[in-house]
């Protein structure tokens, strides 16, 4: 789920030692687009933080990297972000961190007729993603193989979560408080930092 294409996996392997050894972790990527090509990474802290510092630190980083390899034929931006609070689930251990949340998975291949399924994720069992289904008495394990896309539900609880998880004061979780029984909280989009010389080649 981290990549979609063959290409995508290269691109994955070039870039995840280095990002490692600046301390981040590669969430996801992708490329996207014929003419006008954009590099999208996605990634985090081990922690789960990723601050517009954090997304310029890692661009900056891997930028030497991606110019000496030149692995993208052509022009191409480069964009990194962080996951953001209805992050995407793509490696076995974000099902484990995320437990107790709601979360929407799709996938590759149909169980008695779906491949959309909703509900509480309960952990992993093996190579198995265990979720507690809606209407269902018994958690349910769907191979982790199986899965192309998961992604956690937008709630107040996980807005909540997300920001006592970042590391927010008390100050800013009581603001959050009256602001979502207000309801006056605007989404904004993920933390995107694209390079500074977005003609890449």
């Amino acid at each position: 789920m981290r990549t979609t294409s063959p290409f995508e996996d290269k691109l994955l392997a070039l870039i995840e030692p280095a990002a490692h050894d600046l301390g981040y972790e590669i969430v996801r990527v992708r490329l996207m687009g014929a003419r006008r090509k954009t590099f999208q990474i996605m990634a985090e802290r081990p922690d789960g933080r990723m601050t517009s510092g954090d997304c310029e630190k890692l661009s900056r980083g891997l930028g030497p990297l991606l110019d000496a390899e030149d692995p993208i034929e052509g022009e191409y931006a480069l964009e990194v972000s962080s996951p953001g609070i209805d992050r995407p689930l793509t490696r076995l251990g974000d099902f484990d961190r995320w437990a107790g949340w709601q979360a929407k998975l799709e996938l590759d291949r149909a169980i008695e007729g779906r491949k959309r399924f909703a509900g509480e994720l309960a952990g992993t069992e093996d190579n198995n993603v265990c979720i507690n289904l809606e209407g269902e008495e018994d958690t349910a394990l769907i191979p982790f193989e199986w899965i192309a896309t998961a992604r956690l539900v937008l709630t107040d609880d996980l807005i909540r979560e997300s920001l006592r998880r970042r590391g927010a004061d008390e100050d800013e979780l009581e603001q959050l408080e009256k602001a979502l029984d207000d309801d006056q909280v605007e989404f904004a989009p993920d933390d995107v930092v694209p390079d500074a010389d977005p003609d890449l080649t």
